[in-house]
């Protein structure tokens, strides 16, 4: 059975709702879901002491961020110690349907600081999706135009709503890098910005500052283990840096899909000191694993990886859904699969979070649809 766990009630849509949800003394909030909600920090924007319920986001913008914990233990596998609890964030809260808002919101408001976001101009970025969408999102928002490059393997759910938002969207021929399309275009034009998400610094910070701390205060400061894919290595590197300040002995987990070179670099990294690039292989799930080194990856935080491959991803996906009400996307699915698989592994009590990085009507066309999943040989087993 799903059961919230802690959330902190604040500036996240699901704070907005909770905060009017306010009843008797114990300083527990009705769960919109039904139950209670422990531990919601009081928000400004909850009214006054005198009883006002009124609640409201000024812009759509505040919404960002503080997207609440879900107990997920249910989905642990046989035979798991019983005092391992087991968290996901639900990042498909966040406006744009996913954790990519956290980062272009750090991304746009520290170039806007020092003036090299203008009005007026025009922002580019390379995306496997979310952060085409996130850009969109927030160009639309702050009156930007924006051009997003991705490839044929974005989902056409992501691609349409990266054009719903306005902007104009490019799909890359199979082969063609679209990072280095992305630089082009902006040394091509001048008076664009380029988010540069792989390499830009402003990606882990937003991570660091927002994703950390939450998941710090909402488990009390008893988490144990962080579990979480990379791409560009932003959410990975700043919870996990974040994460071990507070407690040097919280385990940073990196679930990656079979075919991403990175399980293979980090494992000579820490073996030798070198990391070793292998070969590429083909994975399907969307918007985790590489076949490059992203500069905004810190694999000094990394404590271990594990390796999931695309069915059981799908297959957890599947799970999620018809078991527990979550219809999350495929990368949800390997993070939560590499979860399940660190906690039997566990001989004693321990708090896993993890996060459920987007919303899986994302992926209707194919996750969830029998069909591809058929045609590409990755169905879900049988729960």
């Amino acid at each position: 059975m799903l059961k919230l766990a802690t959330v902190a009630a604040g500036a996240g849509a699901l704070g907005y709702l909770l905060a009017k949800q306010q009843h008797g003394s114990t300083g527990a909030k009705r769960c919109p879901f039904g139950g209670t909600v422990s531990n919601v920090a009081d928000s400004p924007a909850a009214g006054s002491a005198s009883g006002s319920e009124e609640v409201i986001a000024s812009t759509y913008f505040e919404l960002i961020g503080n997207t609440p914990l879900v107990d997920i233990t249910a989905v642990a596998a046989a035979g798991t110690h019983p005092g391992v609890r087991l968290y996901a964030k639900a990042e498909f809260l966040n406006p744009g349907l996913s954790t990519k808002d956290r980062i272009m919101r750090n991304i746009f408001e520290k170039a806007e600081a020092d003036g090299r976001l203008k009005p007026g101009m025009t922002i580019v970025a390379a995306s496997s999706g979310n952060t085409g969408a996130a850009t969109a999102m927030l160009a639309a928002m702050k009156g930007y135009q924006a051009v997003i490059i991705t490839n044929a393997k974005c989902s056409a759910e992501k691609c349409a709503s990266i054009t719903a938002y306005g902007a104009r969207l490019i799909i890359t021929p199979t082969g063609v890098d679209y990072m280095e399309e992305e630089y082009k275009m902006a040394r091509e034009n001048p008076d664009w910005f380029s988010v540069d998400q792989y390499n830009n610094a402003a990606n882990p910070e937003a991570h660091y500052q927002s994703t950390g701390p939450e998941i710090w205060a909402q488990t009390g400061g008893k988490v144990t283990h962080f579990v979480a894919a990379g791409s560009t290595g932003g959410t990975i590197t700043g919870v996990g840096k974040y994460l071990k300040e507070q407690n040097p002995a919280v385990q940073i987990v990196m679930s990656d899909p079979n075919g991403s070179v990175f399980y293979n670099f980090w494992k000579t990294l820490k073996a030798t000191g070198t990391g070793v690039l292998d070969k590429p292989g083909k994975f399907l799930v969307e918007g985790v694993g590489k076949n490059n080194i992203p500069g905004a990856m810190d694999f000094g935080v990394v404590d271990d990886m594990i390796q999931v491959s695309d069915k059981d991803s799908f297959t957890m996906c599947k799970r999620l859904a018809e078991a527990e009400g979550i219809l999350a996307g495929g990368s949800s699915g390997l993070n939560v699969a590499a979860s399940v698989q660190l906690a039997a592994s566990l001989t004693g009590p321990a708090v896993v979070v993890t996060t459920m990085p987007d919303l899986g009507v994302k992926y209707l066309s194919k996750v969830y649809n029998s069909k591809w999943l058929a045609d590409n040989n990755v169905a879900p087993s049988n729960l």
